[in-house]
This record gives structure tokens, sequence and C-alpha cells, in this order.
């Protein structure tokens, strides 16, 4: 791969092992603007976000996620604030704007040098309940994921995922190899 601002999302991969090296305050900080530097629908920003850093806290996410059982010392729970919605309809817009936040807390985390995990909690009723319990979050916000992160006790190689066969031409169905090999 090239060396360009691209490296940034090849680099960034699932960091499951974390040093107990805690995150500054201004990392923590660093994480969230870009968060919140996210797109979003008709300029909403639903988002609201649970830094947890409490030990015991952190236990009772780990225990309330069944892939969640990661030992970084910072959890970011990302949620969706249902009141942040005039019009009707528009509130379904709300896991995407904030799965781009939270995509952007993951970019962050690897441009500071530091690990994360993206671990699903909505749509699935019994984890948004666990969590929601654990962090104490009102009913009208959803938790939409946790994301574990820290300083990474684990490395790996950059890569890409892509995959020619996923991609097509114009049409579902058309590969986008032959369109590729017919373009002059």
């Amino acid at each position: 791969m090239e060396n360009n601002g691209l490296n940034l999302i090849f680099d960034r991969r699932s960091i499951r092992k974390f040093t107990d090296q805690k995150l500054t305050q201004a990392q923590i900080k660093q994480l969230l603007e870009a968060a919140m530097a996210a797109p979003t629908a008709m300029n909403i920003k639903p988002w609201k976000f649970v830094v947890v850093q409490d030990p015991q806290k952190l236990a009772e996410l780990r225990a309330a996620l069944p892939f969640g059982k990661m030992e970084a010392p910072c959890a970011i729970i990302v949620c969706g604030d249902m009141n942040s919605y005039k019009r009707p309809l528009i509130e379904r817009f709300w896991t995407q704007d904030c799965s781009a936040a939270t995509q952007n807390i993951l970019l962050a985390a690897t441009a500071l040098g530091l690990g994360s995990v993206w671990c699903g909690v909505h749509p699935i009723d019994r984890l948004v309940k666990k969590v929601r319990i654990v962090a104490q979050i009102p009913e009208n916000v959803i938790p939409l994921n946790v994301i574990f992160v820290g300083h990474p006790g684990e490395q790996k190689e950059a890569r890409t995922q892509y995959t020619e066969k996923n991609v097509f031409a114009e049409t579902y169905g058309t590969p986008w190899e032959d369109f590729e090999n017919n373009e002059t």
C-alpha cells in the first residue's frame, strides 16, 4: 500500500488486547471531538457519549456484552438521543449518524497510536437493556455500541478487505471487473 492519507484507514484494526496504561483526558477529548466531526443527517447530531473509566463499571460492561470481554482502561458508549428529533421519520437516521461518529472514534484512536474495538449493542434488546442499566442511560437514549479503547497490547498488520466480487458496475449483478476491463 502506498504511504498516503488512506493508510490510517488500512491501519485501523480491531484491537482486543490492551496495556494497563490509562488514557489522558486530552486523548479522550480528541476522540470525542473526532466523533462529533462526523456527518449527520440534517445536522441533527443525535449522538451522546458515555465515557467509562471506573474499573467496576468497566467490569459490569464486560459482563453485559458477550463479545466485550476486553480489558481496556476506557470504554465509550455511543448513544442516540431520540429527543433530538422534531420531525417524524428523521429519527430513523440516528444509527447512521452514530455509526459515522463511531468510525471517527476508531480512526482517531488509530491516529493517536491507540487501539480500539467496536462492540455492537443495538438492535439486540437484551444488550440495550444491560448497557442502559450499567450506565444509567434514560429510555429516550439508545446505546448503539460500546467502543473499548486503550494503548494496544497487540499489533496487527495493515490491511484492506477489498473483494472485487462485492462490487458491481452500474447495476447490481454486473461484475465490476467486466466494466473495468471494457473501459478504454
